[in-house]
C-alpha cells in the first residue's frame, strides 16, 4: 500500500499541520513516511502546499508529480493540482472561494464544506480537521486512535486541551463529506 498526497490552500488554512498529523499517524502504524512542505515567504495568506507519502515499503523519493489524492482548500490550488491527480484518484476540496469547480471524470471527486461547518461548530481553527475527517471517511488508512497520539505529538502541550474539540471535527469532517457526481 502506497497513498501519495498533496494537500494545498492558503497559508494559516492548516494544511503543513494537517499534512504533519497524516505523517505522524503513519509513523503511529509502523508505516514508511515522507512530508515534505512548501510555502512562499509570505506564510499566511500566501499559498502553502505539503506532499505525505504513506506506505508499507521503502519511499524512494518525497518528490511526487503526480498523487493519488489532492486536497485542496483554495482556487489558486485547484488550477494548480487538479491535473496532477492519477486517472482513478480523489479530489477532495472545499467549497468555500472554488470560483470553478472540479471538472474531470476520470477521478473521485468530493467536497467538505469545513468552512460552513468549522463557523457552525464555533470553531474556526478546526476547519483543517473537518477536512481532515472528510479524507479519513473516504480513504481510512490511518485509525483515529493514530490520528490522536499524532494531534496529541503535533500540538504543543499548552494546546493538549484542545484535542477532544479536534477529533469532533475530525469524527463531524466525516459525517458531511459528500461525492460530487459530474455527467460527461
Amino acid at each position: 500500500m502506497k497513498e501519495e498526497i498533496v494537500i494545498a490552500g492558503f497559508g494559516g488554512q492548516g494544511v503543513l499541520s494537517m499534512g504533519k498529523i497524516l505523517a505522524y499517524s503513519g509513523v503511529m502504524q509502523d508505516m514508511e513516511v515522507s512530508w515534505m512542505p512548501a510555502y512562499g515567504p509570505e506564510m499566511r495568506g500566501g499559498t502553502a502546499n505539503v506532499t505525505v507519502i504513506l506506505s508499507d515499503e521503502r519511499i524512494s523519493s518525497p518528490i511526487l508529480h503526480e498523487y493519488d489524492t489532492a486536497i485542496i482548500l483554495n482556487q489558486q490550488s485547484m488550477d494548480k493540482f487538479e491535473k496532477d491527480v492519477k486517472p482513478g484518484g480523489t479530489l477532495i476540496y472545499d467549497g468555500n472561494g472554488i470560483t470553478r469547480h472540479p471538472e474531470r471524470t476520470d477521478i473521485n471527486i468530493y467536497r467538505v464544506d469545513a468552512t460552513e461547518e468549522a463557523a457552525r461548530m464555533h470553531a474556526v481553527k478546526t476547519f483543517n480537521m473537518i477536512v481532515l475527517g472528510g479524507y479519513l471517511k473516504v480513504k481510512p488508512i490511518v485509525k483515529m486512535e493514530n490520528v490522536i497520539a499524532g494531534l496529541k505529538k503535533s500540538l504543543p502541550e499548552r494546546h493538549h486541551h484542545l484535542i477532544p474539540m479536534n477529533e469532533k471535527a475530525i469524527t463531524r469532517g466525516g459525517e458531511i463529506i459528500n461525492e460530487v457526481s459530474l455527467v460527461e
